[in-house]
C-alpha cells in the first residue's frame, strides 16, 4: 500500500497568481494554482492521502491584510472560506498567523474545515493552546499519526500584545516529547514543523542565524520514530530525505506542493513498516486555477482590486527604482521617503528601515495602496526606543554584515541569501551621517558617524524609530529590545503612510546621501 501526504506552505494569503506589483499579472503561483495541484494528486493517488496545510496562511498578501484591517468588521471568514476550498485534513500554525492578534486568530481557526494542531504553542499552565498537539488519522486502515510543530523564535518577533499569555517551547523539545507517545498509538507518524533545517542537509555545517528559530535537522538526526517530516518557514524548495526520513518543503506563496510517498507493508502481526519512500515537489507554475478557490474569492477580489488603485499622493520627481542592490547601496528617494514618515510619526530624530524584498521597486506617480502593499509588505507598526551611541554603532555594524567583498567587487552576503533571503534585515540609517566600509572586517565597517554633525560617542543618548520587528531584536539585533521602548504606533506602516498622504498629498523625491557603501581598504591602526 503507498501513503501520500501532500503539503502546502507559507502560502501567506497569496489565493491569485500575482504579486500584486501590476494589476493583472499572471504568475507561477498562488492557492488557486495550488489547489488544482492538491486535487489532482488526490485523485491519482494509489492509496490514502493526507494533505497539509504548514502554516503563515493568515498575513502577507494585500487580499490579507484587507480582510483583517480594511474590511469594516475585520473578520477572517473571507479567508478562511477561500482556504476552506482545499481538502486539507490538518493545518498548522505559523509565526505570521500571530501578526493581527489572538482573537483574529482564534477566529480563524473557528472558521477552519481542517483540524489545526500545535504542539509547542502552551498557556500560561504549559498546555497546548491552539488545538490539540497531535492527531491520529485513520485512513484504509493505516493509522497515521500528525504532529503539528511550530517555530520557537516566533516571541522574538511579534509584539508583546499578540502574544500576550503565551509561551513557546522548542519545537525538538515538543517532538521528543510527543512522537514516542504518538509512536505507541499510530502505525506511521509524521511530524508536520512550520520551521526548517539549521544545518546543511549535505554537510551538516549550522548554516542559521539565530539559534533555535530552525530545529528540523536535529530532531531528525535525534528523535526516533518519525516515518516523514514536512516543513516550511524558510520558503525554500526542498524535497530529499535526511537520515532516511523523507522530507520536503515546497517553497511559498503557492508555488510548489510537497509530495512524499510512503510504500507500506503490514505483516502478519499487523506491525506496519516503511519499505520504500520517495519525495518531490509537484510545481503548481502552470495548473490552471482552482475552481472553487476562485469562485470563493471572486467578489472578495474585487473589492481588493479597487481599494488598492485608489491615488493616495502625487510626487514632484521620481521615486522608482530598479536595481534593488544599488538602491541598497546609495539612497534612494523612496527610502528617504519612508524615514520621513517614520520619523513625523513618532517624533524621532534618527530612523531606520529596509528594503524589504527584491520585489520593491518604490512608488510610482500617483502613489496608490498598491505602490504602499508591495513594496512595505509587513504589517508591523513603529515603536521609539531610546538608545545609546553604543547601540547606534553596534546596529550599523550588524547592518554592514549584508554585504561582502568578491573579487574586488562589493556584493551580497551569502548568509543573507541562503537557506533564507533575508534582504529586510539589511537596514538604511537617517538623521545621522556614516560610511559602511566594507573593505573592513566585521565589527569595524563602520566610519565617521555623526549627528548634527558631530560624531556619536558611545554613551550619547538617541531616540530611533524602527518597525516593531526590529525593535524587539528581530534580525539579530541584540542591542534592540522591549525594554528601551518608550512609545508605539497602534497602526501597521501601511496605514501610517497612507495617514501621512492625507496631510500631505503631495510629496518631493530628494535624498540627503546621509551614508555611503565602499570598499577601501587602509589599515585600521590608522
Amino acid at each position: 500500500m503507498k501513503l501520500t501526504i501532500l503539503s502546502t506552505s507559507d502560502t501567506h494569503g497569496y489565493v491569485f497568481p500575482t504579486n500584486y506589483v501590476k494589476k493583472g499579472s499572471k504568475q507561477g503561483f498562488g492557492l488557486a494554482r495550488a489547489a488544482t495541484v492538491v486535487a489532482r494528486e488526490q485523485a491519482a493517488a494509489e492509496g490514502p492521502v493526507v494533505t497539509i496545510e504548514n502554516g503563515d496562511f493568515l498575513e502577507g498578501s494585500p487580499l490579507a491584510y484587507y480582510v483583517a484591517r480594511v474590511q469594516p468588521d475585520r473578520d477572517p471568514a473571507p479567508l478562511m472560506n477561500i482556504y476552506n476550498q482545499v481538502d486539507y485534513d490538518c493545518g498548522i500554525l505559523g509565526n505570521h498567523e500571530f501578526n493581527y492578534g489572538q482573537e483574529y486568530l482564534q477566529t480563524a481557526i473557528r472558521d477552519a474545515k481542517r483540524q489545526i494542531l500545535c504542539a509547542n504553542i502552551l498557556d500560561r499552565n504549559g498546555d497546548p493552546e491552539y488545538g490539540k498537539p497531535y492527531t491520529i488519522i485513520e485512513k484504509a486502515g493505516i493509522k497515521i499519526g500528525v504532529l503539528g510543530l511550530t517555530t520557537q523564535a516566533v516571541y522574538k518577533w511579534e509584539k508583546a500584545t499578540n502574544i500576550s499569555g503565551l509561551q513557546f517551547e522548542s519545537a525538538f523539545i515538543a517532538a521528543k516529547k510527543y512522537v514516542p507517545i504518538i509512536r505507541k498509538q499510530a502505525d506511521i507518524v509524521v511530524v508536520c514543523y512550520h520551521g526548517g533545517f539549521e544545518r546543511d542537509m549535505a554537510t551538516g555545517e549550522p548554516n542559521d542565524i539565530h539559534v533555535g528559530e530552525n530545529e528540523a535537522y536535529h530532531m531528525l538526526a535525534e528523535i526516533p520514530g518519525i516515518d516523514a517530516m514536512v516543513t516550511g518557514h524558510q520558503h525554500r524548495q526542498i524535497a530529499t530525505e535526511l537520515f532516511d526520513i523523507p522530507t520536503t518543503q515546497p517553497g511559498f506563496r503557492g508555488q510548489a506542493v510537497g509530495k512524499i510517498t510512503l510504500d507500506l507493508k503490514r505483516d502478519a502481526t499487523g506491525k506496519v513498516t516503511v519499505i520504500n519512500h520517495d519525495s518531490e515537489l509537484v510545481s503548481a507554475a502552470n495548473a490552471p486555477l482552482d475552481a472553487k478557490v476562485i469562485n470563493a474569492a471572486a467578489t472578495l477580489n474585487s473589492r481588493v482590486g479597487h481599494w488598492l488603485d485608489q491615488p493616495l499622493g502625487h510626487i514632484n520627481g521620481d521615486m522608482t527604482f530598479h536595481d534593488p542592490f544599488k538602491a541598497r547601496m546609495h539612497e534612494t528617494p523612496y527610502i528617504e521617503f519612508i524615514q520621513q514618515v517614520q520619523m513625523a510619526t513618532m517624533g524621532a530624530d534618527i530612523s531606520a528601515t529596509a528594503l524589504f524584498s527584491d520585489e520593491a521597486l518604490g512608488f510610482e506617480n500617483p502613489i496608490t495602496m498598491r505602490n504602499i502593499m508591495t513594496n512595505y509588505v509587513y504589517p508591523n507598526g513603529l515603536s521609539l526606543l531610546n538608545i545609546t551611541g553604543a547601540d547606534l554603532k553596534g546596529a550599523l555594524e550588524v547592518t554592514a554584515r549584508y554585504f561582502t567583498v568578491l573579487d574586488g567587487k562589493i556584493t551580497v552576503n551569502p548568509a543573507f541569501v541562503h537557506p533564507k533571503h533575508r534582504q529586510y534585515n539589511y537596514d538604511m540609517y537617517e538623521g545621522v551621517n556614516y560610511t559602511l566600509n566594507i573593505a573592513q572586517p566585521m565589527g569595524h565597517r563602520v566610519e565617521n558617524l555623526t549627528y548634527h554633525g558631530q560624531p556619536v560617542t558611545p554613551d550619547q543618548p538617541l531616540r530611533i524609530v524602527l518597525n516593531q520587528y526590529r525593535a524587539v531584536g528581530g534580525g539579530h539585533y541584540g542591542m534592540y529590545e522591549a525594554s528601551k521602548i518608550i512609545a508605539e504606533s497602534q497602526s501597521p506602516m501601511s496605514e501610517l503612510i497612507a495617514d501621512y498622504l492625507q496631510e500631505h498629498p503631495t510629496v518631493d523625491a530628494t535624498t540627503n546621501d546621509n551614508f555611503k557603501v565602499v570598499n577601501e581598504p587602509h589599515d585600521l591602526t590608522d
